[in-house]
């Protein structure tokens, strides 16, 4: 098990706590803080009198991030809940509003690091993938309960993953499974080898969105971020896969237009105003020393926009 906080470098570090805006005395949410890397920026930006909530499902996590973070006692906040319980959680904390709101949306190193989590095919270990122990739902429920056309479907739109019916087929077959490093031969075999990327890579990324239903609680969280953030507060997503960044992108699109109605609608009839302002149109990339070192943040893409005040255009 990774027990040393340093294991996690967090993607786009500094750039977050840039288009947060980050003040001294002000109030943030970081939505995944993981193992506390950009807390802790966002925390040193915001002294004197900043504080910080940090929320995550992974109870593992959230116990690394207080042990890295414990200087910052007096202005830090921890809540062991899923993002999607955003606004109950700035609630219950009397955190309102809010100045700044980051979501980092990719699995820490902490996460892929600990076999026994579920999460890498590099390493051996149960079929889990659960962020957060209360769950029900494991991978291993999902690849030994659905149905092949049930799975097929998963894989697919979660996945994006072009075979993912005679991967399907594969997993009926040499059910029952339970282990991952079985799973990704399995997946292996059906597929083959292809380029730089495993096989296997997004089959496991299928399995643990489904697992944590995390686009869903993408979109319910995005919605609450606008109901806790003051007059010029900013949003910031960090997302690593396709899926997530057209969550974000599309609801940033949304929320900064006055109408929504269908194209070609003669009037507008759905009363939708504008409440955010897009701070930048179009994402934002680590540099090419950040991803020399530190691979992970290749895929990264950050979005940022800004809540507008009530009646402005």
């Amino acid at each position: 098990m990774a027990a040393e906080h340093d294991v996690h470098v967090p993607v786009l570090r500094d750039e977050a706590v840039r288009w947060l805006a980050v003040q001294p005395g002000g109030r943030y949410v970081d939505c995944t803080i993981g193992t506390g890397g950009h807390a802790e920026a966002i925390l040193e930006a915001a002294e004197p009198g900043g504080l910080l909530l940090g929320l995550d499902a992974d109870g593992e996590a959230l116990a690394t991030a207080a042990k890295r973070l414990q200087r910052f006692s007096e202005g830090l906040r921890l809540a062991n809940r899923n993002f999607r319980h955003l606004e109950q959680a700035c609630r219950e904390q009397n955190f309102l509003p809010v100045h700044g709101i980051l979501f980092d949306l990719g699995l820490s190193s902490l996460q892929l690091a600990s076999p026994e989590r579920g999460f890498s095919f590099q390493l051996e270990g149960p079929l889990d993938m659960r962020f957060g122990t209360s769950q029900d739902i494991t991978a291993a429920t999902i690849l030994n309960d659905y149905t092949e056309t049930e799975l097929a479907n998963l894989i697919w739109r979660y996945g994006e993953e072009r075979q993912s019916r005679r991967i399907a087929r594969a997993i009926v077959r040499a059910r029952p499974l339970a282990t991952t490093s079985q799973l990704a031969e399995i997946v292996a075999r059906a597929v083959g080898k292809r380029g730089r990327l495993h096989p296997a890579t997004r089959s496991f990324q299928a399995l643990r969105i489904a697992v944590n239903d995390e686009l869903s609680a993408l979109e319910d969280a995005l919605g609450q971020a606008l109901a806790v953030l003051g007059s010029g507060g900013r949003l910031v997503a960090i997302s690593y896969h396709s899926l997530e960044d057209r969550i974000v992108k599309q609801f940033m699109q949304r929320e900064s237009r006055d109408c929504v109605c269908p194209p070609g609608t003669p009037q507008c009839v759905c009363e939708h105003r504008a409440t955010l302002r897009r701070v930048v149109t179009s994402a934002i990339r680590p540099s090419a020393e950040e991803v020399h070192a530190n691979p992970r943040a290749r895929s990264a893409r950050m979005r940022v926009a800004e809540k507008l005040s009530e009646g402005s255009l």
